[in-house]
């Protein structure tokens, strides 16, 4: 009985006949901003992990939140790698906020490479750089989402199939011109 629960939550099913066709992303440029969108995200994630990794002992209860955003971000890549175009405004928003965080980071990191302050196990001048090269890194991403979005991913046409099964055959389901994808 979950089962069947379940499964009605899966992506709706076309009527029989019926052809679902996504014209955007056959286009190379959408495919390209796809990959971008989907490598900045991972790029973030890596530089974010290797930042926790390396100020772990230093960074004063920022570990959940750091841990949260490399797990949201790591969401963000596997939905936009799926084609879904909800999640770019998400990431543009989540990277502007990130890249404010990281240009009130960066100086305190190199601020902490003067004795008297606890090292961290990388040091302070690297883990510095590295936070302040997430501020273009989170441009670049905020660029790229918003670019994706008005490609308009989620664009779908429908065809119906001729009675031989040829989908371009037969009449199509609309009266007049198709309406422009994008």
């Amino acid at each position: 009985m979950v089962m069947s629960a379940m499964s009605s939550f899966d992506a709706p099913r076309p009527e029989p006949g019926v052809i679902i066709t996504h014209p955007n992303r056959d286009k190379p440029v959408v495919q390209g901003t796809r990959v971008a969108v989907v490598l900045l995200l991972l790029a973030s994630t890596g530089l974010m992990l290797i930042i926790t990794i390396g100020g772990w002992d230093v960074l004063q209860g920022a570990q959940p939140i750091q841990i949260g955003y490399i797990v949201v971000y790591l969401t963000l890549a596997y939905f936009a790698a799926r084609w879904n175009r909800g999640v770019l405004p998400v990431a543009a928003a989540l990277a502007v906020l990130l890249a404010i965080f990281a240009l009130v980071a960066g100086p305190a990191w190199f601020a902490r490479d003067k004795s008297g302050f606890a090292q961290a196990t990388i040091n302070s001048g690297l883990l510095g750089l590295l936070t302040l090269l997430l501020v273009p890194l989170q441009m670049l991403l905020v660029a790229f989402a918003m670019r994706g979005f008005k490609q308009g991913w989620n664009v779908e046409l429908e065809r119906r199939e001729a009675a031989g099964g040829d989908p371009y055959g037969g009449p199509p389901p609309y009266a007049g011109a198709p309406p422009h994808p994008a």
